[in-house]
């Protein structure tokens, strides 16, 4: 009797044995359970406008994640240009090979050799073959073909197919219609921290009010003091008291009908103190940038900063309840290397890598949906080639821009004639891409018994670098003003009525000769 009890006891071990061995083989062996990975596919443009007879573009199908499949991704095509007659004949499914990222649909344009109006392809992505993969919120696209990309006209009901998000808000949609069309006739006139930082710390009105009767029509914030490792969110905090206070200002501007935009000085991710690479270790300087890659060890640190920014995006509302839209401007002047994301620090393939993740985590996964995203490197370029070189591409970016010092502190007429040339790169790029185009910092630091005024730099410099050569901007934004220097001067200067003769040229507008910027027209 005991040894058969011992004879079913070793049956039943081995039995078990077998069943947890079985399972666990089921659960985690990839061999055994090759499609482990849940990914989104989406649909973007390489570019939004093609034209005739030679200037193709093309639609990219990404994955979120690689999968260990084939998946074929089923689409619809729709617009006023016809298939097969217009462009190149398309399917309507096309499969995405195993352990690949992405695939093209080329579009090949037609000539006709007649003259017609803009033309519309849309693909829609309807569905997949793979169960694990599934349709992001990004499952639309559009490329217009233009008789000539110069007379290319955005429709209001067509501005979100040329935005980085097509599930924008409506007065976000709108504020990037306003922009682009303004851009064709006049620019607005912004400065950063224009309500909260003045010359002589001599406070009341924007010291720009104070010279011409009205605030800026742009008001510049910064998201560094928000997502400091300091901020603890308490109401005796410092920090937080920035927090509110920035959230404040950007409510005010945008009830007296203004643009407003947030740079971010983000402090290097180990220590969280600082932004400069002067003042960092030379580990910090050469890893900084690396460690908060997807797969970075400070990644998720990264992550809960953009979480940090999108909660304070969703907090912004006006009266109405409707979430206030602004322009991000991270990792501006990156092609320097006096911050820790510049050139020196990372290669191009990792800058538009984070840039990447950065626009599909706020909008994707913390569904933002109030934000236009501005490109913005400093002026190191003098060729298209040189300003994409890590452009992360017309699907991730609403504003090209410059920042730009360096250019007019000669003020010389070929420092002048260098400024306009980089922005009328910028000013057909977005021509072509369906882009805002700005000078998004820029200005001529005036530190009395240091710096000498130039007399000339409002009305003649600065004004020729924006308008010659048809030069297409939406805005410029003056950095902001200090106790010891101006970048805008108030009454009395030297330079005061310089400033004024350029706020009153014609393309010149300030808060009180904006149109309603939160409205589409009908």
């Amino acid at each position: 009797m005991n040894r058969l009890r011992n004879l079913l006891r070793i049956l039943l071990i081995s039995l078990t044995a077998l069943l947890v061995d079985s399972c666990s083989k089921d659960s985690i062996d990839p061999k055994e359970n090759p499609q482990t990975v849940t990914s989104q596919v989406s649909i973007v443009t390489e570019t939004n406008v093609v034209s005739e007879p030679s200037i193709n573009g093309a639609f990219k199908i990404n994955l979120s994640e690689a999968v260990n499949n084939i998946t074929t991704v089923n689409y619809t095509i729709s617009g006023t240009a016809i298939n097969g007659t217009d462009y190149k004949e398309l399917d309507t499914k096309i499969s995405i090979p195993s352990n690949t990222i992405s695939v093209i649909i080329p579009i090949e344009v037609y000539d006709d050799q007649e003259t017609e109006s803009n033309e519309t392809i849309t693909i829609t992505l309807t569905s997949t073959s793979n169960p694990k993969v599934t349709l992001s919120a990004v499952k639309s696209a559009m490329i217009t073909i233009s008789a000539n990309t110069e007379t290319f006209t955005l429709l209001p009901e067509e501005t979100r197919n040329y935005m980085v998000n097509p599930n924008a808000t409506n007065e976000t949609t709108a504020m990037f219609y306003n922009l682009k069309t303004i851009s064709k006739t006049n620019y607005l006139v912004g400065q950063h921290d224009a309500f909260s930082s003045f010359y002589m710390d001599i406070g009341g009105d924007s010291d720009i009010k104070k010279t011409t009767g009205s605030d800026p029509a742009l008001l510049g914030s910064d998201f560094m003091y928000i997502t400091d490792d300091a901020n603890n969110e308490t109401s005796s905090n410092w920090y937080f008291q920035q927090e509110q206070s920035i959230k404040q200002r950007v409510t005010e501007a945008y009830n007296k009908g203004m643009v407003n935009i947030f740079a971010w000085h983000f402090r290097e991710p180990f220590e969280g103190l600082e932004f400069y690479t002067s003042q960092m270790s030379d580990y910090q300087k050469q890893n900084a940038f690396k460690s908060i890659l997807p797969g970075g060890i400070n990644h998720d640190y990264y992550k809960r900063k953009l979480e940090k920014i999108a909660e304070v995006a969703k907090s912004l509302v006006d009266n109405n309840g409707a979430y206030i839209p602004f322009i991000f401007r991270p990792f501006h002047e990156f092609d320097g290397d006096w911050f820790w994301w510049g050139a020196s620090y990372c290669s191009p393939e990792e800058f538009k890598t984070l840039w990447q993740f950065t626009v599909t985590y706020l909008r994707d996964d913390l569904l933002v949906n109030n934000i236009l995203f501005a490109f913005s490197p400093d002026n190191k370029f003098n060729t298209e080639a040189e300003y994409l070189d890590r452009y992360p591409g017309d699907a991730y970016v609403d504003v090209l821009g410059m920042d730009n010092y360096g250019d007019f502190i000669s003020m010389t007429q070929t420092g002048v004639d260098e400024a306009n040339k980089k922005l009328k790169i910028i000013s057909d790029l977005a021509i072509q891409k369906v882009k805002i185009a700005a000078l998004t910092e820029s200005g001529y630091f005036v530190k009395p018994g240091v710096t000498d005024p130039d007399p000339q730099f409002y009305s003649k410099n600065l004004y020729e670098a924006l308008t010659n050569n048809d030069v297409n901007l939406a805005f410029m934004m003056f950095w902001n003003n200090d106790a010891e220097k101006y970048c805008t001067p108030p009454p009395g200067l030297a330079t005061t009525n310089d400033f004024i003769l350029f706020t009153d040229k014609p393309e010149s507008l300030l808060q009180n000769e904006i149109p309603n910027m939160y409205e589409l027209p009908l």
